[in-house]
Protein backbone atom coordinates (compact mmCIF):
# COMPACT_ATOMS: atom_id res chain seq x y z
CA UNK A 1 0.00 0.00 0.00
CA UNK A 2 1.48 3.53 -1.14
CA UNK A 3 0.09 6.52 0.23
CA UNK A 4 0.04 9.15 -2.75
CA UNK A 5 -1.93 11.70 -1.44
CA UNK A 6 -2.65 13.48 1.65
CA UNK A 7 -6.02 15.74 2.14
CA UNK A 8 -4.54 19.12 3.11
CA UNK A 9 -7.14 19.93 5.34
CA UNK A 10 -7.53 16.96 7.00
CA UNK A 11 -4.41 17.09 7.63
CA UNK A 12 -4.29 20.51 8.59
CA UNK A 13 -7.01 19.78 11.27
CA UNK A 14 -5.32 17.01 12.74
CA UNK A 15 -2.31 18.56 13.59
CA UNK A 16 -3.80 22.26 14.67
CA UNK A 17 -6.16 19.79 17.47
CA UNK A 18 -2.48 18.00 18.36
CA UNK A 19 -0.55 20.98 18.80
CA UNK A 20 -3.59 22.46 20.79
CA UNK A 21 -3.78 19.62 22.73
CA UNK A 22 -0.01 20.28 23.63
CA UNK A 23 -0.65 24.35 24.04
CA UNK A 24 -3.20 22.86 26.44
CA UNK A 25 -0.50 20.88 28.56
CA UNK A 26 2.27 23.95 28.37
CA UNK A 27 -0.83 26.27 29.34
CA UNK A 28 -1.49 23.93 32.42
CA UNK A 29 1.69 23.75 33.26
CA UNK A 30 1.90 27.75 32.92
CA UNK A 31 -0.65 28.13 35.39
CA UNK A 32 0.57 25.92 37.56
CA UNK A 33 3.52 27.39 38.07
CA UNK A 34 2.24 31.00 37.37
CA UNK A 35 0.35 30.28 40.75
CA UNK A 36 3.37 29.15 42.53
CA UNK A 37 5.19 31.88 41.22
CA UNK A 38 2.38 34.27 42.85
CA UNK A 39 2.68 32.41 46.14
CA UNK A 40 6.14 33.10 46.66
CA UNK A 41 5.79 36.84 45.45
CA UNK A 42 2.87 37.65 48.03
CA UNK A 43 5.12 36.78 50.44
CA UNK A 44 7.63 39.72 49.51
CA UNK A 45 5.39 41.93 50.09
CA UNK A 46 6.16 44.08 47.48
CA UNK A 47 5.46 43.02 44.49
CA UNK A 48 2.15 41.89 42.77
CA UNK A 49 1.50 38.20 42.92
CA UNK A 50 -2.06 38.63 40.86
CA UNK A 51 0.43 39.83 37.89
CA UNK A 52 1.99 36.35 38.22
CA UNK A 53 -1.28 34.16 38.54
CA UNK A 54 -2.70 36.37 35.94
CA UNK A 55 -0.01 35.57 33.38
CA UNK A 56 -0.60 31.69 33.98
CA UNK A 57 -4.62 32.44 33.60
CA UNK A 58 -4.14 34.03 30.37
CA UNK A 59 -1.19 31.47 29.31
CA UNK A 60 -3.73 28.61 29.55
CA UNK A 61 -6.16 29.89 27.63
CA UNK A 62 -4.14 32.02 24.92
CA UNK A 63 -1.57 29.09 24.26
CA UNK A 64 -3.82 26.26 22.68
CA UNK A 65 -5.87 28.69 20.20
CA UNK A 66 -1.89 29.96 19.26
CA UNK A 67 -0.55 26.18 19.21
CA UNK A 68 -3.95 25.21 17.60
CA UNK A 69 -3.69 27.93 14.67
CA UNK A 70 0.12 27.47 14.05
CA UNK A 71 0.03 23.59 14.30
CA UNK A 72 -3.10 23.87 11.41
CA UNK A 73 -0.99 25.93 9.61
CA UNK A 74 2.10 24.22 9.65
CA UNK A 75 0.42 20.59 9.00
CA UNK A 76 -1.06 22.19 5.88
CA UNK A 77 2.23 23.54 4.61
CA UNK A 78 3.66 19.91 5.36
CA UNK A 79 0.59 18.36 3.34
CA UNK A 80 1.04 20.27 0.72
CA UNK A 81 5.08 19.79 0.46
CA UNK A 82 4.30 16.12 0.91
CA UNK A 83 2.03 15.69 -2.37
CA UNK A 84 4.55 17.81 -4.35
CA UNK A 85 7.21 15.41 -3.34
CA UNK A 86 5.17 12.54 -3.32
CA UNK A 87 4.20 13.51 -7.01
CA UNK A 88 8.32 13.62 -8.13
CA UNK A 89 9.26 10.41 -6.42
CA UNK A 90 6.80 8.33 -4.66
CA UNK A 91 4.25 7.82 -1.60
CA UNK A 92 5.49 6.30 1.60
CA UNK A 93 4.79 2.54 1.27
CA UNK A 94 3.13 0.94 4.02
CA UNK A 95 3.21 -2.74 5.05
CA UNK A 96 0.09 -4.02 6.90
CA UNK A 97 -1.24 -8.12 7.52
Amino acid sequence: MVIRKLDVLSVGKITGIIAAAFGLIAGLLLLVFGGLFAGMLGSQGDASPLAALGGGVVGAIALPIFYGICGFIGGVIQALIYNIAAGVIGGIRIETE
